[in-house]
């Protein structure tokens, strides 16, 4: 197998409408750290597939399709869901993507993935799967655990050529004042790792099933020093993870060794209808609730109830049926699932659970339908649920056609 990896800028000019908060008071003002576009390819003499993360808040089907025919490969395009970035036509069940940014991070992502197929070389794989602990958690249950799953996928070339990282968390670190840009908590957890790490390693951050997952309870801040601190733990729970062996994934082969499966490179893709969320909710009661909690002055109780509200506004109407792509991929030994828009992280667990056979999967994937919470989750009435354009069962199904994608292939 071959692997090679690039990045390409992706500047936002200050003025620009920030996407990730309705309450922002303004638009971009200056530079906190700059966004980028990583691609990573993998090839096996005979296919390519590239997965690019672009640090915007979200990548709609028109995006995606144009980074696709622009890549001139198989190729994934994943939003780090950044809440600092450029407004990219993040709405509920997706929409157009506005320009120029529907030319801007195509030609990004055509850049990234031109550098990493020239940086392509033989590699190695390795897979890691540890717990994270004190970074993120369920930012709807106070006093939830502030545990959640950490993939890590390491590339060799002899020594360390690179990591593949995919945090199921949400990068919304910054709060809505801030109109700064940044790539938030990826791209905090990238500079700590290239700090722990070095230079000569290239490192990918991707996010995880985050829907449900954010460092609402767990952050002691919400400015950079704050970003820092979270990156760090990050970076030093991935250096105890590279300190085990790890699961082989693939084997190094030079240029033109055909390779067939387990240790090629294949893909699949389904389209799927969801039918549409129904709603009991009252704007009229979720607004007394809030009012009551900020009369209170308990900054969670006030925070969780107007998120409520804000979810139950954000709901498109009337109500319509999302189509949305469910993706996999296998990687030699690696299994690989796409799934669009935020689902909670039970959705991706439940992928993942295949004994045997390593499994990481990717939110923000080609579309963005919105939430995807778990049909548990629509008996309670938070933020995501009443925000969510799909009916219940909607993740699992895609949880299950993702399941049965892999073991098709």
């Amino acid at each position: 197998m071959r692997v090679g990896h690039g990045t390409a800028d992706l500047p936002v000019p200050d003025g620009t409408p920030m996407g990730g908060y309705i309450d922002r008071p303004g638009p971009s003002t200056g530079l906190a750290d700059p966004l980028s576009v990583s691609a990573v390819t993998w090839s096996d003499g005979g296919r390519r597939f590239a997965l690019a993360i672009a640090d915007v808040i979200c990548v709609n089907e028109d995006l995606a399709a144009r980074a696709r025919q622009a890549a001139g490969c198989e190729l994934w395009l994943a939003a780090s869901h950044t809440h600092a970035g450029p407004e990219t036509g993040c709405v509920p069940g997706g929409g157009p993507t506005p320009e120029p940014w529907l030319g801007r991070v195509t030609e990004a992502v055509r850049t990234a993935v031109r550098r990493a197929i020239d940086a392509e070389r033989p590699c190695e794989g390795v897979a890691y799967r540890g717990e994270l602990h004190g970074v993120g958690a369920d930012r709807s249950r106070p006093g939830a655990p502030a545990v959640v799953p950490l993939d890590l996928i390491a590339v060799r070339d002899g020594g360390l050529a690179g990591v593949l990282v995919v945090l199921p968390v949400h990068p919304t670190v910054l709060p809505a004042a801030n109109r700064l840009v940044s790539a938030d908590l990826v791209g905090a957890v990238r500079a700590s790792l290239r700090r722990r790490l070095g230079e000569d390693v290239w490192v990918a951050v991707a996010t995880g099933a985050a829907g449900d997952i954010s460092t609402r309870h767990t952050r002691r801040g919400q400015d950079a020093a704050e970003l820092r601190r979270l990156g760090e733990l990050v970076a030093d729970r991935c250096a105890e993870l590279l300190a085990d062996p790890g699961t082989p994934l693939w084997q190094a082969a030079p240029t033109g060794i055909p390779w067939t499966a387990p240790t090629g490179i294949s893909w699949a893709t389904r389209r799927l209808t969801l039918e549409p969320a129904a709603t009991t909710a009252d704007e009229a009661a979720l607004l007394a609730g809030y009012e009551q909690a900020a009369a209170t002055g308990d900054p969670v109780a006030t925070r969780l109830a107007r998120s409520r509200l804000e979810g139950l506004r954000a709901r498109t109407a009337p109500p319509v049926r999302t189509g949305v792509d469910v993706n996999v991929a296998r990687l030699g030994g690696l299994a690989l699932a796409g799934l669009p828009g935020e689902p909670f992280l039970a959705v991706a667990e439940r992928v993942a659970d295949r004994p045997g056979e390593p499994t990481v999967v990717l939110g923000y994937v080609n579309g963005y339908p919105g939430y995807l919470p778990t049909a548990a989750a629509y008996r309670r009435a938070e933020y995501e649920v009443l925000a969510s354009q799909v009916a219940p069962g909607s993740a699992e199904l895609l949880a299950e056609t993702a399941r049965n994608l892999l073991e098709d292939l």
